[in-house]
């Protein structure tokens, strides 16, 4: 076990939202849970009675009563709250009149605020003006838009008619957005002409008309008032307000279909993963009351753009009635600084951030808390790659035992969380606290056999309500069940590859896909980044395992980004082996190490490393990822021919 940064609170019952629903359930079941594990292996094992009781303490009202909890519950198809019928969108304007719904900051207008009034109002209007275009039940209705106020309108008012939402973040070019949108034939498209990043100003008036251009489904173009540069022949965003509010929210059932996100599309087209009003209801209330601790009057900061779930999480902050802060730029301009300060300036509770942006603060040297008044804080969560143990210890110096460091690893597909941490659970130095509630998180290996103190396959062996109720355009479920259940029938292969400790504690060490095998020795890329990543002369890296057809070890590439002023010179390169020697294994010593001048990525954080082996096997860079994904996009060109670094 690594070092107990953070025990669990003696007053967690009095002072969480989680130590109240343990108190609750206790009384009502007749339960005895001492702690997490108890609370964890009672949410598994009575899937119906844990479901229940989130539905009855959280507040989830039904228009039409459920028949059952769990009708059938097998994977794929378990039948969550049959007959029930409810909007996530009238769930998530309940907020007091005269308080803060929403607080959004922008590198392209001033600040904006709306209460819960405003934003009601606001909905109300954009919902009549959706319905005035022709929007229906089932009908899709597209954003490309950043993180903006207007975005979360349209989106509730969207939901409110039973109609389904999709978003792209403009900085994604039209191939990406039509990759995406294109599948789902949208009748509204939402957008901007422009945004601003980093103090410059960026027209995108030429990519949203080939946009429109091939999206023949499109009715109608609804322009949002966002930079200098304005769409031709759209409606206005205040032309769509402009009629009299007509509020309220279409009950549909459970599994109606709320929003579509998509996979990243770094190979072939983004899957289309459908979520319904129900599941994502139920899962984020859970997520958000009992692991994020979230209530009335708390706020939570946590940067995103539309393209990510991390944005649908943020939204359904509104659900427990705590104000959201949007952020809508470059995270890192002016300065590595800048979130920081909007989180003291807005009283965040919850501060959330990527695993890289609190790796960049520590080595910047930056101090957030002594250098801002953050005492409402009272969570740090991290998503989106791995956390290195440095991650978590520089977060107990500088925040203390006070602040909960929450880190979590989930996606797309489920849009929450797998594993995490909650104020009911301690907090280790490099590893996640353990599995979440209501999912039954698993490492198995080849054969499918759970493991404990070793890697394994990342498995979810009974139906969670957020998994999704489909992809779009999938008719008869073969994509579906080809992703996740074809290994092993009826038990959802999530693809990453994890290791639990005997006390129930995680670390996630990186895609299954992407796991170095040497030797019979397997190892996760996270555990090789760790390494690497701490020399100060290394800003980033990826490694890739171009393995033997005829069963021998392979070949074991490393590509370093150095830091400003650091070159990649023998003895750097003695230094990386020698470190990965000591630290991993002996097989783990890269065959080669060559400099890059950047490691590629897509826009939410995340090494491309399949792609990278794919190009260096031999496939074109646009065969293998779209541009349009990239942070940088061409990150990937280093790769076709690798420079010759130095090597051993």
């Amino acid at each position: 076990m690594s070092e107990l940064l953070r025990p669990v609170a003696a007053d967690v019952r009095e002072t969480t939202e989680i130590g109240r629903f343990v108190t609750a359930v206790e009384r009502e079941h007749g339960r005895t849970l001492d702690d997490y594990p108890a609370l964890h292996r009672w949410s598994v094992t009575e899937p119906e009675a844990f479901w229940s009781a989130v539905a009855s303490h959280l507040g989830v009202r039904f228009d039409t009563p459920p028949r059952a909890v769990l009708g059938n519950r097998g994977m794929p198809g378990a039948e969550w709250f049959p007959g029930a019928t409810l909007n996530y969108a009238g769930h998530a304007l309940d907020g007091p009149e005269d308080q803060t719904a929403v607080v959004a900051y922008s590198q392209t207008r001033e600040r904006v605020e709306l209460t819960w009034g405003g934003l009601r109002e606001q909905v109300a209007r954009a919902r009549a003006g959706l319905r005035r275009l022709g929007v229906g039940r089932g009908d899709r209705v597209a954003a490309y838009l950043p993180n903006l106020p207007e975005t979360v309108v349209a989106f509730l008012a969207t939901a409110s008619l039973g109609a389904v939402w999709t978003s792209c973040a403009p900085e994604f070019g039209p191939r990406s957005v039509l990759d995406r949108f294109g599948q789902l034939d949208p009748v509204v498209l939402l957008t901007v002409g422009g945004y601003g990043w980093a103090g410059r100003d960026v027209d995108r008036r030429d990519e949203v008309a080939a946009i429109r251009a091939g999206l023949p489904s499109v009715r109608h173009v609804v322009a949002v008032p966002y930079g200098p540069h304005a769409v031709p022949d759209a409606l206005s965003w205040d032309e769509l307000l402009a009629a009299d509010p007509e509020p309220g929210a279409e009950p549909v059932p459970f599994d109606h279909p709320l929003c579509v996100l998509f996979s990243s599309g770094t190979t072939g087209l983004p899957k289309a993963i459908v979520h319904g009003h129900g599941g994502i209801l139920l899962e984020h209330l859970k997520n958000h009351a009992l692991s994020w601790d979230l209530g009335p009057g708390d706020r939570i900061l946590w940067y995103s753009t539309t393209a990510w779930m991390m944005w649908n999480a943020l939204v359904s902050g509104l659900l427990r009635q705590a104000s959201i802060v949007l952020i809508d730029g470059n995270p890192a301009h002016p300065d590595l600084g800048w979130q920081w300060r909007l989180a003291a300036e807005t009283g965040a509770t919850l501060v959330g951030a990527s695993p890289g942006f609190l790796m960049a603060s520590r080595a910047a040297g930056l101090h957030p808390a002594a250098e801002h008044d953050l005492s409402a804080v009272r969570q740090i969560g991290a998503a989106g790659s791995p956390l290195p143990p440095e991650g978590y210890r520089w977060v107990a110096e500088e925040f203390g035992p006070d602040v909960l460091l929450n880190v979590g690893s989930g996606g797309t597909d489920v849009c929450s969380g797998i594993v995490q941490g909650s104020p009911f659970q301690p907090v280790w130095s490099g590893e996640i606290s353990g599995p979440c509630l209501g999912v039954d998180a698993a490492a198995v290996d080849d054969a499918g056999h759970p493991v404990v103190g070793e890697l394994g396959e990342l498995v979810i062996r009974g139906p969670m309500p957020s998994m999704p109720v489909g992809f779009w355009g999938d008719d008869d479920g073969t994509r579906y069940r080809d992703t996740y259940f074809a290994t092993w029938p009826g038990v959802w292969r999530h693809g990453d590859w994890v290791r639990f400790s005997a006390a129930g504690s995680a670390v996630v060490a990186g895609r299954s896909d992407d796991t170095l095998n040497r030797g019979g020795v397997r190892l996760g890329t996270a555990e090789f980044y760790r390494v690497v990543e701490e020399l100060p002369e290394v800003d980033d890296s990826l490694v890739v395992h171009l393995e033997d057809p005829a069963g021998g070890n392979g070949e074991l590439l490393l590509f370093v980004q150095t830091a400003e002023g650091a070159v990649l010179d023998d003895a750097l390169v003695t230094r990386i082996r020698t470190a990965l020697r000591g630290e991993l294994t002996p097989r783990h010593v890269p065959d080669r190490i060559e400099a890059v001048p950047v490691v590629p990525r897509n826009r939410t954080g995340k090494k491309l490393e399949v792609p990278v082996k794919r190009i260096l096997l031999g496939a074109a860079v646009d065969d293998v990822a779209s541009r349009d994904v990239l942070a940088d996009p061409t990150a990937l060109d280093a790769f076709v021919r690798p420079a010759s670094g130095a090597s051993a």
